[in-house]
Protein backbone atom coordinates (compact mmCIF):
# COMPACT_ATOMS: atom_id res chain seq x y z
CA UNK A 1 0.00 0.00 0.00
CA UNK A 2 1.83 2.68 -1.31
CA UNK A 3 4.97 8.15 2.25
CA UNK A 4 5.85 8.28 -1.81
CA UNK A 5 5.04 4.88 -2.47
CA UNK A 6 4.18 4.29 1.13
CA UNK A 7 2.05 6.68 1.81
CA UNK A 8 -1.09 4.34 2.50
CA UNK A 9 0.96 2.36 5.03
CA UNK A 10 -0.72 2.34 8.27
CA UNK A 11 2.35 3.17 10.59
CA UNK A 12 0.94 3.68 14.26
CA UNK A 13 -2.32 4.32 12.62
CA UNK A 14 -5.42 4.89 15.07
CA UNK A 15 -7.46 1.63 13.67
CA UNK A 16 -3.88 -0.34 13.85
CA UNK A 17 -4.10 -2.51 17.53
CA UNK A 18 -1.85 -1.31 19.87
CA UNK A 19 0.31 -4.79 19.97
CA UNK A 20 1.18 -4.52 16.02
CA UNK A 21 2.29 -1.30 15.86
CA UNK A 22 5.68 -1.92 16.94
CA UNK A 23 6.32 -4.83 14.33
CA UNK A 24 4.64 -2.16 11.60
CA UNK A 25 6.81 0.22 12.58
CA UNK A 26 10.08 -2.08 12.33
CA UNK A 27 8.49 -3.35 8.78
CA UNK A 28 8.06 0.03 7.77
CA UNK A 29 11.47 1.39 8.41
CA UNK A 30 12.60 -1.23 6.64
CA UNK A 31 10.94 -0.17 3.52
CA UNK A 32 11.07 3.38 4.18
CA UNK A 33 14.92 3.50 4.01
CA UNK A 34 15.47 0.78 1.32
CA UNK A 35 13.09 3.04 -0.44
CA UNK A 36 15.26 6.29 0.16
CA UNK A 37 18.75 4.55 -0.46
CA UNK A 38 17.28 4.20 -4.20
CA UNK A 39 15.92 7.46 -4.59
CA UNK A 40 16.94 9.94 -2.11
CA UNK A 41 20.42 11.79 -2.09
CA UNK A 42 23.37 12.25 -4.38
CA UNK A 43 24.72 8.92 -4.50
CA UNK A 44 25.63 7.20 -8.02
CA UNK A 45 23.50 4.11 -9.41
CA UNK A 46 26.13 1.75 -8.20
CA UNK A 47 26.85 3.25 -5.33
CA UNK A 48 22.48 2.89 -4.16
CA UNK A 49 22.61 -0.77 -5.68
CA UNK A 50 25.65 -1.79 -3.69
CA UNK A 51 23.50 -0.58 -0.17
CA UNK A 52 20.52 -2.54 -1.33
CA UNK A 53 22.67 -5.71 -1.85
CA UNK A 54 23.50 -4.81 1.67
CA UNK A 55 20.20 -5.07 2.72
CA UNK A 56 20.02 -8.59 0.70
CA UNK A 57 22.92 -9.81 2.83
CA UNK A 58 20.49 -8.76 5.99
CA UNK A 59 17.68 -10.66 4.90
CA UNK A 60 20.26 -13.91 3.94
CA UNK A 61 21.69 -13.50 7.48
CA UNK A 62 17.87 -13.63 8.74
CA UNK A 63 17.27 -16.65 6.63
CA UNK A 64 20.54 -18.58 7.69
CA UNK A 65 20.00 -17.66 11.50
CA UNK A 66 22.57 -15.28 12.09
CA UNK A 67 22.28 -12.37 14.21
CA UNK A 68 22.54 -9.40 11.40
CA UNK A 69 24.76 -6.75 11.88
CA UNK A 70 22.81 -3.87 12.24
CA UNK A 71 20.61 -2.91 14.69
CA UNK A 72 17.52 -2.59 12.18
CA UNK A 73 17.56 -5.74 10.56
CA UNK A 74 18.29 -7.78 14.27
CA UNK A 75 14.90 -5.37 15.02
CA UNK A 76 13.75 -7.32 11.76
CA UNK A 77 14.71 -10.74 12.53
CA UNK A 78 12.63 -10.69 15.89
CA UNK A 79 9.57 -9.69 14.18
CA UNK A 80 9.43 -11.82 11.36
CA UNK A 81 10.41 -15.07 13.91
CA UNK A 82 7.60 -13.54 16.47
CA UNK A 83 5.11 -13.26 13.64
CA UNK A 84 6.81 -16.12 11.67
CA UNK A 85 6.46 -13.41 8.14
CA UNK A 86 7.62 -14.73 5.00
CA UNK A 87 10.84 -13.64 3.61
CA UNK A 88 10.02 -13.16 0.52
CA UNK A 89 7.67 -10.25 -0.01
CA UNK A 90 10.72 -8.54 1.68
CA UNK A 91 12.79 -9.68 -1.24
CA UNK A 92 10.32 -8.15 -3.35
CA UNK A 93 10.29 -5.05 -2.57
CA UNK A 94 14.62 -4.78 -2.44
CA UNK A 95 14.16 -5.85 -6.17
CA UNK A 96 11.53 -3.41 -7.12
CA UNK A 97 13.93 -0.78 -5.44
CA UNK A 98 16.99 -1.78 -7.50
CA UNK A 99 14.84 -1.55 -10.58
CA UNK A 100 14.11 1.99 -9.51
CA UNK A 101 18.03 2.66 -9.71
CA UNK A 102 17.72 1.51 -13.17
CA UNK A 103 14.46 1.70 -14.81
CA UNK A 104 12.75 4.68 -16.08
CA UNK A 105 10.10 3.80 -18.41
CA UNK A 106 7.70 0.55 -18.63
CA UNK A 107 6.88 -0.52 -22.02
CA UNK A 108 3.31 -1.73 -21.24
CA UNK A 109 1.07 -2.36 -18.60
CA UNK A 110 2.08 -5.76 -17.85
CA UNK A 111 5.37 -4.58 -16.85
CA UNK A 112 4.27 -2.16 -14.98
CA UNK A 113 2.03 -4.59 -12.81
CA UNK A 114 5.05 -7.06 -12.44
CA UNK A 115 6.87 -4.01 -10.98
CA UNK A 116 3.78 -3.23 -8.62
CA UNK A 117 3.91 -7.15 -7.68
CA UNK A 118 7.30 -6.50 -5.80
CA UNK A 119 6.78 -2.87 -4.80
CA UNK A 120 3.61 -2.06 -3.20
CA UNK A 121 2.02 -5.96 -2.82
CA UNK A 122 4.54 -7.21 -0.44
CA UNK A 123 2.56 -4.94 2.09
CA UNK A 124 -0.47 -6.13 2.08
CA UNK A 125 0.98 -9.34 2.31
CA UNK A 126 3.35 -8.50 5.27
CA UNK A 127 0.27 -7.00 6.98
CA UNK A 128 -2.18 -9.74 6.55
CA UNK A 129 0.42 -12.26 8.09
CA UNK A 130 0.33 -10.24 10.47
CA UNK A 131 -2.94 -10.40 11.20
CA UNK A 132 -3.24 -14.48 11.05
CA UNK A 133 -5.26 -13.16 7.53
CA UNK A 134 -3.20 -14.15 4.66
CA UNK A 135 -5.21 -17.00 3.29
CA UNK A 136 -5.27 -17.19 -1.05
CA UNK A 137 -8.43 -15.49 -1.40
CA UNK A 138 -7.36 -13.02 0.88
CA UNK A 139 -3.61 -12.26 -1.24
CA UNK A 140 -5.89 -11.83 -4.21
CA UNK A 141 -7.89 -9.09 -3.02
CA UNK A 142 -4.95 -7.78 -1.09
CA UNK A 143 -2.40 -7.91 -4.44
CA UNK A 144 -5.51 -6.10 -6.22
CA UNK A 145 -6.06 -3.30 -3.55
CA UNK A 146 -1.79 -2.98 -3.28
CA UNK A 147 -1.21 -2.53 -7.18
CA UNK A 148 -4.28 -0.31 -7.75
CA UNK A 149 -3.22 2.29 -4.58
CA UNK A 150 0.57 2.02 -6.27
CA UNK A 151 -1.16 3.35 -9.81
CA UNK A 152 -3.10 5.88 -8.23
CA UNK A 153 0.02 7.25 -6.62
CA UNK A 154 2.08 6.98 -10.52
CA UNK A 155 -1.01 8.99 -12.17
CA UNK A 156 -1.32 11.58 -9.21
CA UNK A 157 2.72 11.95 -9.28
CA UNK A 158 3.37 12.21 -12.83
CA UNK A 159 5.17 15.76 -12.41
CA UNK A 160 6.95 14.67 -9.13
CA UNK A 161 8.63 11.45 -11.09
CA UNK A 162 9.20 13.47 -14.22
CA UNK A 163 11.60 15.60 -12.07
CA UNK A 164 13.12 12.59 -11.09
CA UNK A 165 13.47 11.54 -15.07
CA UNK A 166 10.78 8.25 -14.18
CA UNK A 167 7.50 8.15 -16.34
CA UNK A 168 5.39 5.18 -15.35
CA UNK A 169 2.66 5.62 -17.72
CA UNK A 170 2.94 2.75 -19.91
CA UNK A 171 4.44 3.71 -23.14
CA UNK A 172 2.10 1.73 -25.10
CA UNK A 173 -0.87 3.40 -23.43
CA UNK A 174 1.42 6.82 -24.39
CA UNK A 175 1.39 6.03 -28.18
CA UNK A 176 -2.32 4.52 -28.12
CA UNK A 177 -3.60 7.90 -27.16
CA UNK A 178 -1.04 10.26 -29.14
CA UNK A 179 0.38 11.10 -25.94
CA UNK A 180 4.38 12.25 -26.27
CA UNK A 181 6.82 13.07 -23.05
CA UNK A 182 6.34 16.82 -24.28
CA UNK A 183 3.35 16.40 -22.51
CA UNK A 184 4.69 15.90 -19.35
CA UNK A 185 7.85 17.93 -19.50
CA UNK A 186 5.85 20.52 -21.12
CA UNK A 187 2.56 20.45 -18.91
CA UNK A 188 0.57 20.32 -21.40
CA UNK A 189 -3.31 19.52 -20.70
CA UNK A 190 -5.42 18.48 -23.69
CA UNK A 191 -7.73 16.11 -25.39
CA UNK A 192 -5.01 13.15 -25.72
CA UNK A 193 -4.02 13.67 -22.36
CA UNK A 194 -7.33 13.50 -20.72
CA UNK A 195 -8.31 10.37 -22.94
CA UNK A 196 -4.88 8.61 -21.42
CA UNK A 197 -6.12 9.68 -17.77
CA UNK A 198 -9.23 8.55 -18.28
CA UNK A 199 -8.39 5.23 -19.27
CA UNK A 200 -5.52 4.82 -16.74
CA UNK A 201 -7.91 5.57 -14.14
CA UNK A 202 -10.54 3.92 -15.13
CA UNK A 203 -8.10 0.98 -15.24
CA UNK A 204 -7.04 1.66 -11.43
CA UNK A 205 -10.62 1.87 -10.03
CA UNK A 206 -11.34 -1.07 -11.53
CA UNK A 207 -8.80 -2.88 -9.99
CA UNK A 208 -8.99 -1.17 -6.56
CA UNK A 209 -13.11 -2.31 -6.79
CA UNK A 210 -12.18 -5.81 -7.52
CA UNK A 211 -9.87 -6.11 -4.41
CA UNK A 212 -12.57 -3.66 -2.10
CA UNK A 213 -14.41 -7.04 -0.74
CA UNK A 214 -10.96 -8.01 1.21
CA UNK A 215 -12.32 -5.02 3.57
CA UNK A 216 -15.96 -5.90 4.26
CA UNK A 217 -14.37 -9.71 5.06
CA UNK A 218 -11.84 -8.45 7.71
CA UNK A 219 -12.81 -8.16 11.04
CA UNK A 220 -12.38 -5.55 13.68
CA UNK A 221 -9.77 -3.01 13.01
CA UNK A 222 -7.90 -3.94 9.99
CA UNK A 223 -10.96 -4.32 8.31
CA UNK A 224 -12.15 -0.49 9.42
CA UNK A 225 -8.21 0.55 7.92
CA UNK A 226 -8.49 -0.73 4.99
CA UNK A 227 -12.15 0.79 4.06
CA UNK A 228 -10.71 4.14 4.60
CA UNK A 229 -7.76 3.35 2.25
CA UNK A 230 -9.91 1.93 -0.44
CA UNK A 231 -12.02 4.82 -0.06
CA UNK A 232 -9.14 6.91 0.12
CA UNK A 233 -7.88 5.58 -3.07
CA UNK A 234 -11.06 6.13 -4.99
CA UNK A 235 -11.20 9.79 -3.34
CA UNK A 236 -7.70 10.46 -4.92
CA UNK A 237 -8.94 9.07 -8.40
CA UNK A 238 -12.13 11.17 -7.97
CA UNK A 239 -9.62 14.59 -7.08
CA UNK A 240 -7.76 13.89 -10.38
CA UNK A 241 -11.28 13.88 -12.48
CA UNK A 242 -12.16 17.29 -10.78
CA UNK A 243 -8.88 18.99 -11.79
CA UNK A 244 -9.64 17.91 -15.60
CA UNK A 245 -6.61 15.47 -15.12
CA UNK A 246 -3.66 18.31 -14.11
CA UNK A 247 -2.27 16.44 -12.08
CA UNK A 248 0.56 19.05 -12.66
CA UNK A 249 -0.47 22.35 -11.48
CA UNK A 250 -2.79 20.67 -8.82
CA UNK A 251 -1.32 17.60 -7.27
CA UNK A 252 -4.38 15.58 -5.98
CA UNK A 253 -4.05 14.90 -2.22
CA UNK A 254 -6.64 14.63 0.49
CA UNK A 255 -7.44 17.10 2.92
CA UNK A 256 -9.60 17.32 6.06
CA UNK A 257 -12.73 17.93 4.56
CA UNK A 258 -12.33 14.42 2.74
CA UNK A 259 -12.35 13.01 5.98
CA UNK A 260 -15.86 13.07 6.83
CA UNK A 261 -16.74 11.98 3.22
CA UNK A 262 -14.42 9.16 3.47
CA UNK A 263 -15.60 7.82 6.91
CA UNK A 264 -19.20 7.59 5.30
CA UNK A 265 -18.24 5.83 2.55
CA UNK A 266 -16.54 3.49 4.94
CA UNK A 267 -19.75 3.12 6.62
CA UNK A 268 -21.46 2.70 3.36
CA UNK A 269 -19.43 0.14 1.57
CA UNK A 270 -20.72 -2.97 0.40
CA UNK A 271 -19.82 -5.33 -2.30
CA UNK A 272 -19.05 -4.49 -5.86
CA UNK A 273 -20.29 -2.31 -7.74
CA UNK A 274 -22.06 -0.37 -5.46
CA UNK A 275 -18.60 0.29 -3.25
CA UNK A 276 -19.93 3.56 -1.81
CA UNK A 277 -22.64 6.38 -1.78
CA UNK A 278 -22.59 9.33 -3.85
Amino acid sequence: MAVDHYENFPVASILLPARLRPAVEIIYAFARSADDVADEGDASAEERLAALTAYENGLDQIAAGQTPDTPLFRELAKVIADYHLPLQPFRDLLSAFKQDVSTTRYADFSLLLDYCRRSANPVGTLMLHLYGAANAENLRDSDAICSALQLINFWQDVAIDMRKARIYLPQEDMQTFRVGEEHIAGQRIDQAWRNLMQFEISRARSMLISGAPLALRLPGRIGWELRLVVQGGLRILERIEAVDYDVFRHRPKLGKSDWLRLIWRAICMKAPPGLHEQ
